[in-house]
């Protein structure tokens, strides 16, 4: 039995997270943090930024089910509508490439 919370990556522990989109729990390292600023999401690449963070994975069909799910504002415990265009223009920015 495995560890809870933790996956056999390569013979080390690595912790889990789940995506607020598709509900799928994975290693950390292929997820994107996400954290608010000033009622704006924004990405949190390196992951040292304060505050509740929320999983996605760096795709827009993730953030696009995790808007019609309505889960930034659960995740980040906030209410009322949360700006998410600074993450899309992002992850946009990430499928071109």
């Amino acid at each position: 039995m495995r560890p809870r919370g933790k996956l056999e990556d390569g013979g080390r522990a690595a912790p889990l997270r789940t995506c607020v989109g598709c509900r799928v729990r994975t290693v950390k390292s292929e997820l994107l943090r996400l954290v608010v600023v000033e009622g704006v999401i924004v990405p949190d690449r390196r992951g040292r930024s304060q505050g509740r963070g929320a999983y996605v994975h760096p795709v827009l069909h993730c953030l696009e089910l995790a808007e019609r799910r309505r889960a930034f504002p659960r995740s980040f415990r906030v209410a009322g509508a949360l700006d998410v265009s600074r993450l899309r223009a992002s992850l946009a920015g990430l499928d071109a490439e």
